[in-house]
Parts: structure tokens; C-alpha cells; sequence
């Protein structure tokens, strides 16, 4: 991108060529005139490309008629002395045609142009940056086409949708003060850290050597920024208001290999929530720069985990107003819900204090959720549902970007949820997090369970491959990159089955385990669980405390699965026959290894899925900063555990017992143990101060159960 270098191309001499070496090839950004000042106006700078990428492994009853495209993000100067004006009324074209004829005519899914957007005029400072976004979702607007920007009546600026050979994987904002394993209402509001993670498919080693962020104009845009924090990644140190902050890159010396990732860590003064543009700038060998960048939501990110829809009615007051309900979800470390204002309880100030569920839901009225007091007790705004069905009526993209665009100048971030892998990337990019529902056993599904030939050719109906949930993790985290993503996970839930059934109504405890690590294996940052209702507890009591388990575990290595992304995934096995997934989420810190096995077997009396314990000697590939790590061992609910170990040649080679999934820290920090076990020892106090354990005594549960009969 080079935003800050942007001033040196207006001086070149008439019918030159701009060109930057971007995205692993000379891409040619802009064709400029040499005009006098007052006559040159918005210079195309960079632009930033996500490719349509749909899973080849998922099956459907009808053929995908999903043609190539990306999603794009276009970074335009104001090269003037002047505020220029970018409103509904400014022409901006797009190869001639407007963003709105485009959508229309369907070579687009949405844009964030000024065509559509909320405020009739935007101004946009001297040396000010607007972003100009949409969605492709035609072959003329995928990787490989070359295209001309017209706006305001300036010369024509040419662009290339190249296919990019380095981006930013993911970026997360994170603050200090935060701990983990007390996650309430009580968090701050302005992060202090920037964890960007890097990734380098490029044919050479690069090393990040700048960091550019670029923050609003004014508070409440999301078009218009100006330059605010330029970093210098590798001097180690910053200068802030409050002193020297620390930068980190990972690996130290800062070159991320061909086709590695990397992490750079930026500590500083707290940042103002909201959008900001990130670039980061890096250099290689050869002494050529390249820019990757991208505009992001602000916002502390905290690992939460939802009961999905914990408010029902009773035949006095609600479920959130019976405590042996809510003794269960806080024991179960459920700290969100598909909430807003429920009476007796979020207006109960004692009550919600000791009880504590995130918001999660519409939020409307932003007047009263966009506070200091109120940010902290909100996951997120979530009401469209699944627009990819609608009730019946598919929510077009661009109907979407509407319904969300009033939170825009807001400090709310938005979420959509989804459940159609072969077409959400039309949708990648309108929140500012998503997360996908899609369950593999008795649920109802998308994809076509038959289509799948996973074993021995047997073809079923009750269920998928439950592997499939990584598979999707991966493609909705490559749609949204840079914003981290979450996951609906199959719980206990009493809506499912019927006399029709062929099999149990909810997963079993096995079942339920591998889908969640599937996808916290594969990096979400939050987990949902469809659906912990008073009826849906009662129904499946055994499943309280499986799922107690994996929140447990999800809790102790909330910070690294935070600050991880996905750095490698590998499946070992024949096509048809896979036997092991093998994941590992990278952090600065440690390494998060995830052996899922996929040997399991079809008990086809019962219809349900069957795992054995295994013997297993398993080879991950770690990112260079973690190949000498010396400290490894096992995490699961009951604590950490020694583990038979070696690292060797880049990998790190664990021999153990698997069942359904094994999963590992790797680091070189000699502390890290002793916290995640103090954090272990920290939950099993939360859940013993609850008193209340309907999974193990049947006092508690008959108490359960009898306020559930009182459920309408």
C-alpha cells in the first residue's frame, strides 16, 4: 500500500507508470498526467484482495453456480491542498458503470461506495484516506482482470485484481488488563496491543520493517482517515504519550519465510474504538518494499462463549430469573447470551452482577448501548439471522450491508451469521465478524450428508463428516481475513428429532467434543453452543458436562487461542479414508497443537458416530519462532499433563493416547504451565463457589427439571 509514500508518484513525469511490486507481482495501481495541483484530486493508492476460495470438499444436491471473484478494498487519497467532498451525489465509476448499475446487474454481491452510503457527504481532509469496497461475484471481477477507477470527473486510474502473495491473516486488538479466566462485564474498553499476523506466499523471505495506522477523520467514520501512528517494527521500541512501547516480530530477526507466516506485536497507548486502516509495510532481500493492509473494527477482543437462546418465558418471570439456571450456565462458564433487556434480570443490578451474560442481539437503540457502561456487557449486534435463506427469501448482500450500515458510526461491532459454505463469500466482509452455524449430525443441513464418501462407501443420512467443521472454520476465516470469526456449535438442543429419527436427537458426548475442537482447533475466536435453553439442558443432562469440559479447556487457553491464527493444517490419510486432522494455532507465545482424529467408525444400530482411543505418533509443523521450543505438554479439563515429546527439524513430534482429540501447548516461556494451571484451579473454583451441579447430583437436576416444567 506505502500510504504514507503516496505523495512521490504525482511528480513523475506525464504518461508514466506507478508501479508498486505487490502481491508477488509488478501490479500496476495508476496512470497519472502531470497536472497542476489544483487540478489533481483522488489518487488511487493500493488496494487489498480477498479470492473467492469455496471448499472442495463440501457436497451439495445441486451444482455450486458460484463463478470466481474477490472481495477488494480500495485505498484512495486526496491529493490537494483542499477537503474534498465524496458523497451519494459524486460520480465515481467503475470500468464506466456505477457501483449500484454493477450490483444490479449482478457482477457485484454488495459495495461500500459513496453510492451507498448513510451520510449525503463525507469530507475527506488534505492527505486523507477513503476506502472504496465491494464484493465481486462474477468471473469479469475475479483474480487476474484489470479494471479503471473514475471519480469526480479525474483521470481514469487503472487496477489489477492480482492474486496475492502476501496479506494480513488475521489482526486482533487486544487489552492488557484483561484476564481470561474472569470473563465478565468488567473488561476495559480500549485496547492497548495490535497482534498482527502476516502471511508470506510470496517465493522470497520478507520482513515487516513499518507499521501505518491511519484512524477516522472524525469519530463515527468509517470512509475517511487520516495518518495517526507510523512504527518503525525494527527498531523493538515506540515512543507513545505514556513512554516506550514494545514491538515484537516474530521470527525475531523479522524474515518470514517463502510461504510461512508471521506475527508483529505492537504495544502502545490505547486505541480509540472503531474503524482504522493497518498497513504494514516489509521489505525483501532484493531491496524492494511491499505493502499489505486493510481497514478493520477496533475492538477489545475477548474469547466469550454463548449459550445461544437462554431467555424463555416461565409461567412467572423468565429463565434468567431462576438461579438454579443460572447457577448451571455460570458453572458451565457461559458468560453471553442471544439477549438484550430481559425483565427481572438485566434490570436486577445485583442479580446480572453475580450472573453476568453478555449481549448479544439487536441493540438498537445505540444511544444507550454505545457507552462505557454498557460496552463491555456486549458480545455483539446479531438480528439478521441466516440471510442466506431469510425465512424463505435469501437476504441479498447488499440488504444486509443496509441493515448494518446505521452501526457503522458506532463503537458496536456487527456479526452475521451463516450457514451455506459454498456461497458466503458473497456475503465476506459485511460485518465486522461472522460466525456459521452447520452441524453434522441429526440437524437439519445445507450440504447433502449422502454425497459424502467417507466410509467405505457408505453412504448415510443422520449425519456428515465432522471434520467438515474445520474445513468450513478455514474457509469463513480465509473469507473474512483480517477479522477474527466464531462458531455455532451442536450442543444439547430439544428441537431436534422426531418419530422420523433414525438415531439419538443430539450428539453424543464424543460427537459434541470433536465438532467444538474442530473449530477452535482451526482458530474461532468465540464459541456459540446451539442451544443451552432450561428445556434443552433437561432434555440432554448428560451433555452438561462435556460441554462444561470443552469450555473449561477453551477458558485456560482463552489468551493463546486469542492471540493465535492458523499456521498450518495437514491431513494424514487417503481421500475417503483420512485418519488424523492435525492442526496449529500460532502465537507469540506458544503454539496450540490439535490432533483431531478422524478414524471414528459408524455404529450403525445406533446411528451415531463411534470413537476408540488411539496410539499415535504425531509430527506438526511450527513456525520457525517456535522451533526450539522446550517446553510441551497436554491440556484438557483436568488440568495439564506430561506428554512423550521431541522437536526436531522444524516439527514438533508428540507420541500419546488420543481420544477424539488431543491437544498440546509447545512454547519456550518455563511459566506458561504454571499459568494455565493456576487458571485451571481458578475455574474449578468458579464452578465449586456455584454450589449447584445438576450434571452430577440428581437433587440439582430434579430442581432444574422442575423449573423447566414451569417453562411456557
Amino acid at each position: 500500500m506505502h500510504l504514507r509514500e503516496w505523495r512521490l508518484v504525482r511528480w513523475w513525469p506525464a504518461g508514466s507508470l506507478a508501479a508498486y511490486r505487490l502481491h508477488g507481482g509488478w501490479l500496476l495501481l495508476l496512470s497519472l498526467l502531470w497536472l497542476p495541483r489544483d487540478v489533481m484530486g483522488q489518487v488511487l493508492v493500493d488496494l487489498t484482495v480477498t479470492p473467492h476460495r469455496p471448499s472442495p470438499v463440501l457436497r451439495w444436491r445441486r451444482p455450486s453456480e458460484v463463478e470466481p471473484a474477490a472481495r477488494v478494498e480500495l485505498f484512495v487519497v486526496n491529493d490537494t491542498e483542499e477537503p474534498l467532498s465524496l458523497g451519494r451525489d459524486t460520480p465515481v465509476a467503475f470500468d464506466g458503470v456505477g457501483a449500484e448499475q454493477l450490483r444490479a446487474d449482478g457482477l457485484w454481491a454488495w459495495h461500500d461506495t459513496p453510492a451507498s452510503w448513510l451520510e449525503e457527504q463525507v469530507p475527506l481532509p488534505p492527505g486523507g484516506l477513503a476506502v472504496l469496497a465491494f464484493n465481486g461475484r462474477s468471473a469479469a471481477w475475479a483474480v487476474g482482470t484489470e479494471h479503471t477507477l473514475d471519480v469526480a470527473g479525474q483521470p481514469s486510474q487503472e487496477f489489477s485484481i492480482a492474486e496475492p502473495a502476501c496479506w494480513l491473516e488475521k489482526v486482533v486488538f487486544v487489552n492488557l488488563a484483561d484476564e481470561p479466566a474472569a470473563r465478565g462485564t468488567g473488561a476495559a474498553i480500549e485496547p492497548e496491543r495490535i497482534v498482527i499476523h502476516l502471511r508470506n506466499a510470496n517465493r522470497q523471505a520478507m520482513r515487516p520493517v513499518r507499521a501505518e495506522l491511519w484512524l477516522p477523520a472524525r469519530r463515527g467514520l468509517h470512509q475517511a482517515f487520516l495518518p495517526a501512528r507510523s512504527i518503525d517494527l525494527e527498531a523493538g521500541h515506540h515512543e507513545t504519550a505514556a513512554g516506550i512501547a514494545r514491538v515484537q516480530r516474530m521470527p525475531a530477526e523479522g524474515a518470514i519465510g517463502a510461504g510461512e507466516a508471521g506475527i508483529v506485536v505492537i504495544d502502545g497507548e490505547p486505541l480509540p474504538l472503531g474503524y482504522a486502516v493497518l498497513e504494514v509495510v516489509l521489505a525483501d532481500d532484493e531491496g524492494g518494499r511491499h505493502s499489505v493492509g486493510a481497514r478493520v473494527r477496533i475492538r477489545p477482543e475477548a474469547f466469550d462463549i454463548s449459550g445461544g437462546w437462554v431467555a424463555s418465558r416461565l409461567a412467572e418471570g423468565n429463565s434468567l430469573t431462576s438461579l438454579p439456571y443460572l447457577k448451571t450456565l455460570r458453572r458451565m462458564h457461559i458468560n453471553t447470551g442471544q439477549i438484550e433487556e430481559v425483565a427481572g434480570y438485566t434490570d436486577t443490578p445485583d442479580l446480572y452482577a453475580a450472573y453476568p451474560l453478555k449481549r448479544f442481539n439487536r441493540l438498537g437503540d445505540t444511544a444507550r448501548y454505545d457507552t462505557d457502561e454498557m460496552l463491555p456487557t456486549i458480545h455483539a449486534v446479531e438480528f439478521i439471522g441466516e440471510p442466506q435463506y431469510g425465512g424463505g427469501r435469501p437476504v441479498p448482500p447488499q440488504e444486509v450491508w443496509e441493515r448494518l450500515a446505521p452501526y457503522q458510526p458506532t463503537r458496536l461491532p456487527t456479526s452475521v451469521t451463516f450457514s451455506e459454505e459454498r456461497n458466503w463469500c458473497h456475503y465476506a466482509g459485511l460485518s465486522d465478524f461472522a460466525h456459521y452455524d452447520a452441524y453434522r449430525v441429526t440437524a437439519p443441513a445445507a450440504d447433502n450428508w449422502r454425497g459424502y464418501d467417507r466410509w467405505g462407501g457408505e453412504s448415510i443420512r443422520w449425519g456428515a463428516p465432522l471434520e467438515t467443521i474445520g474445513d468450513m472454520t478455514r474457509s469463513l476465516a480465509h473469507h473474512w481475513r483480517p477479522a477474527p470469526i466464531a462458531i455455532w456449535s451442536q450442543g444439547a438442543h430439544d428441537g431436534w428429532g422426531g418419530p422420523w429419527n433414525p438415531r439419538r436427537a443430539s450428539p453424543t458426548p464424543d460427537e459434541l467434543r470433536s465438532q467444538a475442537w474442530h473449530g477452535l482447533g482451526n482458530g474461532v475466536h468465540s464459541l456459540y453452543w446451539f442451544n443451552l435453553s432450561l428445556k434443552s439442558l433437561v432434555a440432554f443432562p448428560d451433555l452438561i458436562e462435556p460441554i462444561t469440559r470443552v469450555n473449561r479447556e477453551a477458558t485456560m487457553l482463552a489468551e493463546l487461542l486469542l492471540s493465535a491464527s492458523l499456521s498450518s493444517h495437514e491431513r494424514i490419510g487417503e481421500p475417503g479414508d483420512p485418519s488424523w486432522d492435525l492442526t496449529v494455532l500460532a502465537s507469540p507465545q506458544a503454539a496450540v497443537l490439535a490432533a483431531h482424529d478422524l478414524a471414528y467408525t459408524i455404529d450403525s444400530e445406533q446411528n451415531v458416530f463411534r470413537f476408540t482411543p488411539r496410539d499415535a505418533e504425531l509430527a506438526f509443523t511450527v513456525p520457525g519462532w517456535l522451533q526450539d521450543a522446550g517446553h510441551i505438554f497436554r491440556v484438557d479439563a483436568d488440568g495439564t499433563h506430561d506428554v512423550t515429546a521431541d522437536v526436531r527439524d522444524g516439527t514438533v513430534l508428540i507420541r500419546d493416547t488420543i481420544h477424539v482429540v488431543g491437544v498440546y501447548v509447545a512454547t519456550q516461556d518455563a511459566t506458561l504451565r504454571h499459568t494455565l494451571d493456576a487458571r485451571h484451579r481458578a475455574l474449578l473454583g468458579i464452578e465449586a463457589a456455584t454450589g449447584f451441579d445438576p450434571a452430577s447430583s440428581p437433587d440439582d437436576l430434579a430442581e432444574l427439571a422442575a423449573v423447566a416444567e414451569a417453562a411456557e
